[in-house]
């Protein structure tokens, strides 16, 4: 099978496909011709699938692709702008966490639905290393507690300093302002001289944070966490990441421990129109 292929018994010649295609390599001549791929052009194609899914005939197939390996879209599953809106109006970062784990399964199902998330060129190079379990979290937590100790008078900026501290001496009274003892770290990690490595992982970060909320899951983003993670070489050395690879963002995750029952204020948007 070729790279490109059309079934030329299904395709109605629309030219949906040629119009849709991002790297605008399809080409179809007039209405009465099928379309096709140039010779060579294939290595211009990023594999997005958008011909396999715009087609309302089933009609293209691509060689990493067939057309029976894509879900169809289940329109009757769709939420309507209320409810899309609601769920973002009310995410809340999660700070306090239930004890009891999430199930394999559901991490699982997370991090299956998250994959679909956007990348720059389809490039598809977001890696997960997912943290389980209080004594390991805790652990990571102390590494960027003493991280955190080292960088306090290298700090020329006092009210940096000022909150570094209160970190450590929250740290030092029994509280975790780290990772927030919460029984799951997910951190998104990529090959370091990708382009848009930092873009790709916020963009799935994100995709995480939106579909837990709807499963009744809290994170909150781990900001400290993430800073130490590039610099500290114990932390570096503890996560155990690929070979060039960088961490680019975590988050934690959990069952919150409490619900939230309104929607804080937010500043008003500030936008220019042209």
């Amino acid at each position: 099978m070729s790279f490109f292929s059309v079934d030329q018994k299904k395709c109605k010649r629309d030219g949906i496909c040629a119009a849709v295609c991002p790297a605008q390599i399809i080409i179809q001549a007039d209405k009465k011709s099928f379309p096709f791929l140039p010779e060579n052009s294939g290595e211009f194609c990023t594999n997005c699938g958008h011909c396999v899914a715009v087609c309302p005939h089933g009609a293209i197939t691509l060689a990493a692709m067939p057309v029976t390996g894509c879900l169809p879209v289940e329109k009757d599953l769709l939420p309507e702008a209320g409810a899309v809106k609601q769920l973002l109006l009310s995410r809340r970062s999660i700070r306090r966490y239930k004890e009891r784990p999430v199930p394999r399964k559901l991490l699982a199902e997370l991090i299956d639905v998250v994959r679909y998330a956007p990348s720059a060129s389809n490039s598809q190079q977001v890696h997960w290393t997912v943290f389980s379990g209080p004594d390991d979290i805790r652990k990571l937590a102390l590494m960027v507690i003493d991280f955190i100790k080292i960088i306090i008078p290298l700090t020329t900026d006092e009210a940096s300093v000022r909150r570094y501290r209160r970190i450590v001496n929250t740290w030092d009274s029994g509280r975790d302002r780290v990772l927030r003892g919460a029984p799951h770290l997910f951190v998104a990690h990529s090959p370091s001289d990708l382009s848009f490595s930092t873009t790709d992982c916020a963009i799935a970060l994100t995709y995480l944070e939106i579909y837990a909320r709807a499963r009744g899951l809290g994170t909150c983003w781990a900001g400290y966490f993430t800073a130490a993670a590039g610099l500290h070489e114990p932390l570096i050395k503890a996560l155990a990441l690929p070979a060039g690879h960088r961490c680019f963002g975590a988050v934690m995750l959990g069952y919150p421990q409490y619900g939230y029952q309104r929607i804080p204020m937010r500043n008003e948007p500030q936008v220019t129109w042209r």
